[in-house]
């Protein structure tokens, strides 16, 4: 008898790309196109007045340097909280586990009271950091806390399968070979995982860029120190300058994409170059 593939099971590829480009367009090219349009109500010159008044590039740079930071450490932390999740037994271990989706699932503007709270001069740990002249709460570095805070769970979530599915052996093989810890981290599992530690990476920033619940009650709000561009973009809205507000958003849009497209390339070149090294 002739072997007959089997059919399968989604549709055809015309019909499911056909599918997949509306879907896409309804969702996500068309509101971006839409805020591209009301941008081009203004002039080139008003366009450029709008975005860089000193008290909105102060928002950009608060924004992307927090976002920046914030992913920084969770790239860091979080594959330490991986490590530690795959390859150590230990009581509660599962308790922990689920704690790291709780961002997940915590509205963002109770993130951004409990961090308050927390980090207030008068709060359990700020009470304590105030005589030391380190202060959090409404400062550039309670930003940069909040935003780590709501980032964690992309990276732990993004790099944990990839230590699970790395098999130890590879470990054992290199120490016999009388590589240290630090070469067989370095030589044998970071190439590994780097492709989903720069993925979690690039997750994380991307939601920091964008995050406002969580900030705006830690933040302070206060102008040309510790103002984020999402809270421009709404006090442009609420002043009735929709021009403006997408004005600023068209710039975040652009930047976010340029930088996710750096990120991008990055993961795809160490893809490659790992991979013909094997």
């Amino acid at each position: 008898m002739a072997y007959k593939p089997k059919k399968p099971l989604l549709p055809g590829f015309g019909l499911s790309l056909g599918y997949t480009l509306v879907y896409l367009c309804l969702i996500v090219l068309i509101p971006l196109a839409a805020v591209f349009l009301r941008t081009m109500e203004l002039d080139w010159q008003t366009f450029w007045h709008v975005v860089t008044t000193p008290r909105v590039v102060a928002t950009y740079k608060l924004t992307f340097g927090a976002s920046l930071i914030a992913a920084l450490i969770n790239m860091v932390f979080g594959l330490l909280t991986a490590w530690v999740l795959v390859r150590y037994p230990f009581p509660g271990k599962k308790i922990l586990d689920a704690l790291v989706d709780l961002p997940f699932a915590l509205p963002t503007a109770v993130a951004g009271i409990s961090l308050t709270a927390i980090y207030a001069p008068n709060g359990w740990i700020g009470h304590w950091l105030e005589p030391h002249g380190i202060k959090v709460a409404f400062t550039p570095l309670g930003v940069v806390v909040a935003l780590t805070f709501i980032g964690l769970p992309f990276v732990v979530r993004t790099v944990q399968p990839v230590l699970e599915d790395f098999s130890a052996e590879a470990e054992e093989a290199a120490a016999s070979l009388g590589a240290n810890r630090w070469q067989t981290f370095y030589k044998i599992i970071l190439p590994a995982i780097w492709p989903a530690l720069l993925t979690g990476f690039s997750l994380a920033f991307a939601r920091a860029v964008g995050e406002y619940g969580s900030v705006i009650f830690i933040a302070g709000n206060m102008p040309m120190i510790s103002e984020i561009t999402p809270l421009m973009i709404i006090t442009k809205l609420e002043q009735y300058d929709y021009a403006g507000a997408t004005a600023i958003a068209v710039v975040m849009l652009v930047i976010s994409f340029l930088l996710l497209l750096l990120i991008n390339f990055l993961q795809w070149w160490s893809s490659h170059r790992h991979g013909g090294q094997r």
